[in-house]
């Protein structure tokens, strides 16, 4: 059974609160840490004017706001032109509401994702794949990347050719693919739609800036590839069911993300499934149903 490279995890990762990683890029953590957060959400201000593109907005706690308010004086800029949002989970859009109400009308913009916006109290401003978006010293290129969300956008930073990956490209460790409405055969796709546009930095939204985006998402894909080899051959030698295989699998992470695990082990089984290599071999649901491989 191959081996990939031994994953790093965000347990234990620290960031400060307030950091400049470009010219054009400053860098406001969100204030909520946690086991797949990190330190943080990272939230960007973008370009080089008074007023500033924000990407991201945390998940809506008290802490972010001060944070905020100290990065915009660290960036040398007075406020926000607008928020533009990578995709609709609760630690990107959640603070969106509070940082509109302290900075006053703005405009506030992501791809729709039908069902899920609803929750949120804020107007959104509908985007699309190859949307631009300006501001004094930036442009933002919008990339549709499904896969660990179905609404989920990059964002090429056209003046660096450095890209924006949201959550489908972290700092350290890899992204979980949630069965319930991600798709690992659309993230493939979404990573290899990210080769071509060769980005030389990746700003992620968590953990730390990578200074190498090419070698990154060539990792991210050799990674996907041996994990999958991984589990055809548990298959192939008799583990049936999610947990079996996870413990099969994942000898080289903690205990503790071996339900986070679970979900990648699933979103590979239903990317095998669609191909026709492995199947179920009991009704339910794809987490506690029983495989085999085809």
């Amino acid at each position: 059974m191959s081996t990939p490279p031994r994953p790093n995890t965000m347990i234990g990762l620290t960031q400060p609160d307030v950091s400049v990683w470009s010219e054009r890029v400053a860098v406001a953590l969100g204030m909520n840490p946690g086991l797949f957060t990190g330190p943080g959400t990272n939230t960007f201000l973008v370009g080089t004017g008074r007023r500033r593109i924000l990407i991201d907005a945390g998940d809506g706690r008290s802490e972010y706001l001060p944070v905020l308010e100290r990065t915009l004086e660290r960036a040398g800029c007075e406020g926000l032109q607008e928020i533009v949002l990578t995709h609709g989970h609760p630690d990107h859009i959640g603070g969106a509401a509070a940082v509109v109400e302290r900075f006053g009308p703005l405009r506030v913009s992501k791809l729709p994702w039908p069902g899920n916006d609803e929750r949120y109290p804020i107007e959104l401003t509908p985007l699309e794949d190859g949307c631009v978006i300006r501001t004094e010293g930036a442009t933002l290129r919008g990339v549709h990347t499904p896969g660990h969300a179905r609404d989920h956008l990059c964002f090429v930073l056209e003046e660096e050719a450095s890209l924006f990956s949201g959550d489908n490209v972290l700092g350290v460790g890899t992204t979980v693919i949630p069965p319930a409405d991600g798709s690992l055969v659309d993230y493939m796709a979404s990573l290899d739609r990210l080769l071509e546009e060769a980005p030389r930095r990746i700003y992620p939204a968590h953990g730390p800036r990578i200074d190498d985006g090419v070698a990154k998402l060539r990792e991210y894909v050799d990674h996907r590839n041996a994990r999958e080899t991984q589990i055809l051959a548990a298959l192939a030698a008799g583990s049936e069911r999610v947990p079996d295989i996870v413990r099969t699998v994942y000898t080289d992470v903690p205990e503790v993300l071996h339900a986070a695990a679970g979900h990648s082990v699933t979103s590979h089984l239903l990317k095998l499934e669609h191909e026709g290599r492995a199947r179920r071999t009991t009704a339910g649901e794809p987490l506690r149903a029983h495989w085999t491989r085809r």
